[in-house]
């Protein structure tokens, strides 16, 4: 199997495993996926990620023109904004989980760093999550609000709307998705109970097992 085959597969299987627990609904969501050669594969336009056929995953060249399969998701600049800006990026997915959207939208969320450190995880695989602003879907601006962070962010929450999280490939960026949503469920859970979050230091131990 080539190198292409086997990561539209890829996306397809995690796409259904995420849809089927319902991290995202209808058609909601999007996944890319870079491969070696530059080029981007991506979930195409009004597609359900609970129903894709690999064939007509949408393939982009480095300049984003359409080599093959459907119509690309107009959440474009959305994924190139963190491609572009951190490297060894492989992979890049964008749900509407419910608890992680919830979270975007409650005052107290702290913009610069919307989960609190619950659980070791969460640290290790997300680290900071940054709250942007609300921009209406396909607004290219999202892309450049990421951009903005000038790589230092591998997740954002994007207000009103959904998380977004890159990782060194689809299985990396799907693990941490999940955990992006998780750890939101649990702060909505916890909320008013004082939980007892992770310390200073604890974050810190923490941080320094995830380092190369």
């Amino acid at each position: 199997m080539s190198e292409e085959a086997k990561l539209r597969e890829e996306i397809c299987i995690l796409a259904k495993s995420m849809f089927d627990r319902g991290l995202t609904c209808g058609t909601s969501g999007n996944i890319s996926a870079r491969l070696s050669d530059g080029t981007l594969l991506i979930t195409p336009t009004g597609s359900s990620i609970g129903f894709l056929d690999p064939a007509r995953i949408s393939h982009l060249d480095a300049n984003l023109q359409l080599l093959g399969g459907d119509r690309p998701t107009k959440e474009i600049p959305l994924h190139t904004a963190f491609y572009d800006t951190r490297n060894g990026t492989g992979a890049v997915v964008h749900l509407h989980s419910t608890h992680s959207v919830a979270l975007s939208m409650l005052p107290e969320t702290d913009p610069d760093n919307v989960l609190p450190p619950l659980t070791p995880y969460s640290v290790m695989r997300l680290g900071k999550v940054k709250l942007l602003p609300f921009f209406l879907p396909g607004d290219a601006a999202m892309g450049d609000a990421v951009r903005s962070l000038a790589g230092q962010r591998t997740a954002v929450l994007l207000a009103n709307h959904g998380p977004v999280v890159a990782g060194k490939d689809i299985w990396a960026a799907a693990f941490a998705m999940e955990e992006l949503e998780e750890t939101a469920k649990l702060t909505l859970l916890t909320r008013g109970l004082k939980p007892g979050a992770l310390t200073t230091e604890e974050v810190r131990a923490v941080e320094k097992l995830s380092q190369p």
